[in-house]
């Protein structure tokens, strides 16, 4: 039988209250410092107000160099320097207002973590979730099983880490261009991504479900691999990166103050503040107060937490799930291979035809993030071979040629400064292709030509 507390919703109403009641102001200060431009948020503390305002200001693409974080009592003070993507000083003058209009009315709902896979239909798209084991060509089995399915894919975003895939595909109805909302069609399009997943090697973690709401896309994305536990698994790559590059993390209880003290240093990247809240704030802890340097290539983090009942971390699993956690948290979205960026007029089975060159060619999808503007489909991929070694410049350039040269151009500074390298007869891509093939003829996806 469920339990109702009414103290729990008393708290709750209380705290809806007291925002009401001293809605967040924001100041933005572009005089006090020459690289950076101050923002400075203050407001009623409750939980979750540093992840939404962090939140915010990703979604605005702001890049943030440092934080101060203060929100011991009742009261919640930030400062975050902040520059744009070019690393200039923010110009617009409205970004105050913006940052509290995001801020105010908006409720973000922290969902439950024990959800790993759904779709859930929205107003103008439903959102499909999907998380399994990764191998080569299945972003290119996905996406061909929706285009079947008379799906158009108008977004999404995949991540990969430790052989686990997790991705967010936004569709909709191909003849209507609206959601689908008709049970039986979500129904079969759960079981044939199902089929698809599991592949006959991920019957355990493999599944879907679905669920009803609106979500982040990054915020699911990190719930989602968390809940498929990408973080106590070996990383295969791990042996491959450099001591330097490698993130360092410390967790250590500060008996006198009652806080559990988090420093992290790694190489610096955008939205790293993001993904650490993120994952912090989803595994139950507080922020109390924390600094954020982040200005040449290393970044450095320190948080004062404790988590949500009060008390410090009891064991040596706990601390080591915390460390292990967030260098998860920083690996998922750190960008392994070359960065394809293609750009053309969008159509129904776009996706569906440029995921399969790739798999033809013998490249596998590390990290994907699909959008449309307007007409136009806007699509990053990181890209690598099927043994996650870079891939040659002969291969890239065969699927330009294929793609259009004009349309798919390589965003990546080694790659154009390496030099041509010779290629042999053998080809991944003929093999990951007969084998893909069979997969989908099985799932009627393509007809025998015998």
């Amino acid at each position: 039988m469920d339990c109702w507390s009414p103290s729990s919703t008393v708290d709750e109403e209380f705290e809806k209250l007291v925002i009401r009641m001293n809605p967040p102001r924001v100041t933005v200060d572009n005089a006090t410092s020459r690289k950076s431009t101050l923002i400075k948020v203050d407001s009623a503390n409750k939980r979750g107000s540093l992840l939404e305002v962090v939140q915010v200001l990703m979604d605005l693409d702001l890049i943030t160099r440092r934080a101060y974080i203060s929100s011991d009592g009742e009261w919640f003070m930030d400062v975050f320097h902040v520059t744009d993507q070019h690393g200039n000083k923010l110009s617009e003058v409205d970004v105050a207002e913006r940052i509290q209009q995001q801020l105010g009315p908006r409720a973000y709902s922290f969902r439950s973590l024990t959800r790993s896979v759904g779709v859930q239909p929205a107003s103008k798209h439903t959102t499909i979730e999907l998380t399994g084991r990764d191998r080569p060509g299945l972003l290119s089995e996905v996406f061909a099983v929706l285009t079947d399915l008379k799906c158009n894919m108008v977004a999404a975003e995949v991540w990969t880490h430790n052989s686990r895939m997790a991705s967010v595909v936004y569709i909709t109805d191909e003849a209507t261009g609206s959601s689908i909302d008709n049970p039986e069609r979500l129904t079969k399009i759960k079981q044939l991504l199902l089929y698809v997943l599991k592949g006959g090697r991920d019957k355990r973690t493999a599944n879907t479900a679905v669920s009803v709401g609106s979500t982040h896309k990054e915020r699911r994305l990190h719930q989602m691999m968390h809940a498929d536990r990408d973080y106590d698994m070996i990383d295969a790559n791990s042996g491959s990166t450099s001591e330097r590059s490698k993130p360092l993390v410390t967790v250590e209880n500060c008996a006198d103050k009652g806080y559990i003290v988090v420093n992290l240093r790694c190489s610096d990247r955008p939205k790293l503040l993001f993904d650490t809240v993120c994952t912090l704030t989803d595994m139950q802890y507080v922020v109390y107060h924390a600094t954020v340097i982040a200005e040449g290539p290393e970044a450095y983090q320190e948080y004062y937490i404790r988590h949500m009942d009060g008390f410090p971390i009891s064991s040596e699993a706990e601390r080591q799930k915390v460390i292990h956690c967030l260098k998860a948290a920083i690996k998922r979205r750190a960008s392994e291979g070359i960065r394809l960026e293609l750009c053309s007029e969008d159509r129904v089975g776009l996706l569906s035809d440029v995921t399969r060159i790739f798999r033809e060619n013998g490249l596998s999808v590390t990290r994907a993030e699909v959008t449309t503007r307007g007409s136009q489909a806007v699509n990053a991929f990181y890209v690598t071979d099927a043994s996650g070694n870079p891939v040659k410049r002969e291969t890239i350039e065969a699927v330009r040629k294929e793609i259009g040269l004009t349309i798919l151009h390589v965003k990546d500074d080694a790659y154009s400064k390496s030099p041509p390298l010779d290629s042999g007869n053998f080809s991944l891509g003929t093999l990951f292709k007969s084998r893909s093939e069979k997969f989908l003829y099985n799932l009627g996806m393509i007809k025998s030509c015998s």
